[in-house]
Formats: structure tokens, C-alpha cells, sequence
């Protein structure tokens, strides 16, 4: 009789162990902050406009002394929701002329969109710190703790994750102020923002709307 399969929990799988206060713990020990950034449309731009971001945007790579990962996600973009507005509108419109013109740009619509795949993008920056310890680094970070009483060991804990955070803002500030010389806009991702990113690449088929910043 062949052995039964032990099945994995899809946990395991996945590398992040918690997302607290905008930031991302991975199961190694090591943080993630994201930021959402604009984009530049460089078609629109002359070639002195193009040569200039271009330069700008090389001069904030190479000044970086850590590594930052930039992501780019498409997604189909759902048109659902507008449609069900222009339907409400359809619905309480008495204008006969405007009621028939709304039909018809509904109508319109739904056509080009199961003709044309309609794409949203979104552009992150991801901003690593791995805390010394976890590169192999001995006499810093977490070294020591263990050995003193169990309050000595969880102030130093606090203390020393403050210090990784306090770096992973330093290092996210330095991002924003070299994406802001090239033109472009960006905004940190906070936890409920974190979450609701992670979720949809986990499970792509509740990728129907784009992630809404909060204010």
C-alpha cells in the first residue's frame, strides 16, 4: 500500500512571518518596506527631457549603497464598477436623448472591453535591511540577549527592533528624495496597504481592483 501524501501547509510557502506598522517581517528575521511610485511617459517628453530623467534616474541608482527591487504589476483591469455607475445613471436619467446616449456609451463599453484587453499598472519599490545577525555578523543586533533574565532579554529585543526600523525608514527616505530628482511621486505603503498587496499576488484571481491608499 503506497503511503499517504503528507500534505504542506500553504503557509510554509509563503516567506512573510507578520506585516506590522508598514512593515514587512519576513521568516528569516529580515524587513521590507514598499513604496507605490508614478510613472513617467518618456514618449511625451523631448529628447533633452528623456536625456535628463534618463541621467537623473542613473545618478539615484548608483548613489544607492543597498539594494532596492523594482516591481511592476499588470492586471486586467475590472470595469465593472464603472459600468454599474453609468448603469445607476442610465437608471435615474429622464433626459430621453441623454438615457439613449448613455445606453449606447454602456453598450460601447462592454464591447471594447471583451475586444481589448483593458491592462492597470502599478510600479512599487521594495527597500530591504537585513539586521547584522542575520548576515552573520557577530556583537551587534540581537547578540547577547540570550543568557539574561527574560525582561532584560525583551527590552533588548524592543530596543534592537526600533534600531532596524529606524534604518529601514532611513534607507526608505533615501529613495523617496532620489525618485523625487527624477520626477516622480511616491507614497510608503502602510499595513492595511501591505496586506491587501501581498494578498492579491498570493491569490491572483482577486486581483479585480487596484490598492486604495489611505489618507
Amino acid at each position: 500500500m503506497a503511503n499517504p501524501i503528507k500534505s504542506t501547509p500553504t503557509q510554509d510557502f509563503v516567506p512573510i512571518k507578520e506585516i506590522r506598522n508598514g512593515v514587512v517581517v519576513l521568516q528569516d528575521g529580515s524587513f521590507r518596506g514598499v513604496i507605490m511610485a508614478s510613472s513617467i511617459n518618456l514618449a511625451l517628453k523631448s529628447q533633452d527631457e528623456q536625456a535628463s530623467v534618463i541621467m537623473q534616474f542613473q545618478n539615484f541608482v548608483n548613489s544607492l549603497d543597498f539594494s532596492v527591487q523594482f516591481s511592476i504589476q499588470s492586471r486586467d483591469l475590472d470595469i465593472r464598477p464603472y459600468v454599474a455607475v453609468l448603469e445607476e445613471k442610465f437608471t435615474k436619467q429622464t433626459n430621453e436623448l441623454m438615457k439613449v446616449q448613455t445606453r449606447e456609451y454602456i453598450d460601447f463599453i462592454n464591447k471594447f472591453t471583451e475586444d481589448v484587453d483593458i491592462m492597470s499598472k502599478s510600479f512599487f519599490v521594495v527597500i530591504p535591511y537585513t539586521p547584522a545577525t542575520i548576515k552573520g555578523v557577530s556583537g551587534g543586533g540581537l547578540s547577547g540577549i540570550f543568557g539574561k533574565k527574560k525582561t532584560d532579554q525583551k527590552a533588548e529585543t524592543l530596543k534592537s527592533i526600533d534600531e532596524y526600523m529606524t534604518q529601514l525608514d532611513q534607507r526608505i527616505s533615501i529613495v523617496e528624495q532620489g525618485l523625487i530628482r527624477t520626477g516622480i511621486k511616491s507614497v510608503r505603503l502602510g499595513t492595511e496597504e501591505l496586506i491587501e498587496l501581498y494578498y492579491k499576488i498570493f491569490n491572483p484571481g482577486d486581483l479585480e481592483k487596484p490598492i486604495q491608499l489611505q489618507n
